[in-house]
């Protein structure tokens, strides 16, 4: 019997890019190169273990615009041409490279990986990969979970409680559409907590939650198992508090595994390698160079050199780390039961997109690792939250301190000096949605079509992601003019309904671009 428990937990969630209006764009590739690179090869790795009999449990949280986003026609028709385009690239390279054993061999690994993400993509599950996450769902090996409904930071909503409902209504209502009930727990964005929203999220079934390791350690009373342990908030829904050793060795591309230098080097990539003329067809439509996802070269070690990349080597070190994170877990577990009176929970949560996206061999290390786990030891098992919560009948209290994952660990990375300004405007909207949606309760037709619109607009200003790319100084410009349009289109659908002059081109304009949340009920923000 195990001693104690490991949850290893994926966070798998991007911002609502769609571009209908355009024949390309450069951004909607991060849903395509997520695809391809991380929840393709995720969902083989599950298939493979449950194939072969291997027992294991993991969380997966999917965010309601991942989840819109994978289920939209135009999308998955533009990820068709996307591949296809992958395909034809990994074949010339097999031409190219002909000459050169050791990289022609790498040719053909990439030539064989995009033809079979195509396959399993397209053939396996019908165009929507949503089928798989439900099939593991159903065969009790991942539990899915939700996050709000466009990634909003909730700490810096709290001014506006049914902005707060409406974040977390909404993600419910979307998540019961795809898997036919209610989640069971919910990612809170950026592991953003704040005091009293946990009663919001038991109006809506949600049993957990999670946040950083010091918002259960700061959290009163003193927390007495640490963070190995659910708590019981007021609302009686759960929190669990995140494990810094465990999810630091798998994180951190300086101390962690993805940094060991027979790893393949993500940053040196043929999209700025090889010759323009060559690359110009597989790069984006206006000529800036992009990452192919074609990567022929290992992390090696510090400088420009690096060697050639050496697959069989790589997976030699998965084995490996496999195994140390195994026996690093077995050894916190020895240690735990000979001090808890019960089995202790070990929560390591990740970015799923660290999981062959960054870390390209990550998404084998998970499957590695659950097979060392299933056959070469007895100490601890792997477990959901979910499943967790049913183990003991009693739990202690917690009230978790106000927090956040990121830069110091409260709020600083979304507000500080670079993306400030947007959340006068982010309560205003918010203010003019509540009174809106207050004052026209029984609205139909077209009014209420603006008002659902509204909603939308309000709920895609508020993302998070925003607020990250200002800070992080990256896609600076594509974010500010995100942040400005909807704010522009709802105060614009605000005006008309106030006046009551629906301009109906304006309408379908923003419905058309910005048609997240199909059953969205803009009476959310009434309540």
């Amino acid at each position: 019997m195990a001693k104690g428990y490991l949850s290893l937990v994926l966070h798998a969630h991007l911002p609502f890019i769609r571009h209908p209006e355009h024949e390309s764009f450069l951004e909607e590739s991060w849903l395509f190169e997520a695809i391809t690179e991380t929840y393709i090869p995720l969902i083989n790795e599950f298939d493979n273990l449950i194939n072969d009999g291997v027992d294991f449990r993991i969380t997966v949280s999917l965010s309601p615009t991942l989840i819109n986003m994978l289920k939209d026609e135009l999308l998955v028709n533009r990820f068709g041409r996307h591949i296809n385009k992958l395909i034809k690239l990994a074949d010339m390279e097999l031409v190219r490279t002909r000459d050169d054993v050791r990289v022609n061999k790498l040719a053909r690994m990439y030539s064989e990986k995009y033809k079979q993400t195509k396959s399993v993509f397209f053939d396996r599950y019908d165009g929507n990969i949503l089928n798989a996450f439900k099939k593991f769902q159903d065969l009790g090996k991942v539990e899915v979970i939700t996050c709000c409904a466009t990634h909003g930071y909730l700490p810096l909503m709290d001014l506006y409680h049914p902005a707060v409902r409406a974040q977390v209504e909404v993600a419910v209502n979307a998540y019961r559409e795809v898997f036919g009930k209610g989640p069971k727990g919910m990612w809170l964005p950026e592991c953003g907590y704040q005091p009293g929203h946990e009663k919001i999220l038991a109006e809506y079934g949600i049993k957990y939650f999670f946040v950083e390791t010091h918002g259960v350690l700061f959290g009163e009373p003193r927390p007495r198992y640490g963070i190995y342990s659910p708590y019981l908030t007021s609302s009686g829904t759960a929190v669990f508090g995140r494990d810094m050793e465990s999810s630091k060795a798998v994180w951190s591309s300086k101390e962690g595994y993805p940094g060991d230098h027979r790893y393949r080097e993500y940053y040196r990539d043929i999209g700025f390698d090889l010759e323009y003329d060559y690359i110009k067809p597989f790069i984006n439509d206006c000529g800036t160079r992009i990452n192919t996802g074609v990567k022929y070269h290992k992390i090696t070690g510090e400088g420009d050199h690096k060697d050639i990349y050496d697959r069989d080597e790589a997976l030699d070190a998965v084995a490996f780390h496999a195994g140390n994170f195994m026996f690093n877990r077995q050894k916190q577990v020895e240690y735990l039961s000979g001090i808890m009176d019960r089995e202790p929970i070990i929560v390591s949560p990740y970015d799923a997109e660290l999981f062959g996206h960054w870390w390209f061999e990550g998404p084998e290390w998970l499957g590695c690792l659950f097979r060392t786990i299933h056959y070469d030891q007895n100490d601890i098992g792997t477990t959901t939250p979910g499943e967790y919560l049913g183990i003991y009948k009693n739990y202690p209290v917690l009230t978790p301190s106000a927090s956040s994952w990121g830069y110091k660990g409260y709020s600083e990375v979304w507000l500080d000096g670079s993306n400030d300004w947007i959340y006068r405007h982010l309560h205003k909207i918010s203010e003019l949605m509540i009174n809106s949606a207050r004052d026209h309760k029984d609205a139909e037709g077209v009014n209420k079509r603006v008002l659902n619109q509204m909603a939308r607009e309000l709920l895609l200003a508020q993302s998070s992601d925003w607020g990250f790319i200002m800070k992080t100084d990256t896609f600076v410009e594509y974010a500010v003019a995100r942040t400005k349009g909807h704010i522009a289109r709802f105060l614009a659908l605000h005006d008309q309904l106030k006046n009551r002059d629906v301009n109906m081109d304006i309408l379908e304009a923003s419905e058309k671009k910005d048609n997240i949340f199909e059953n969205i009920d803009y009476r959310v923000y009434a309540k």
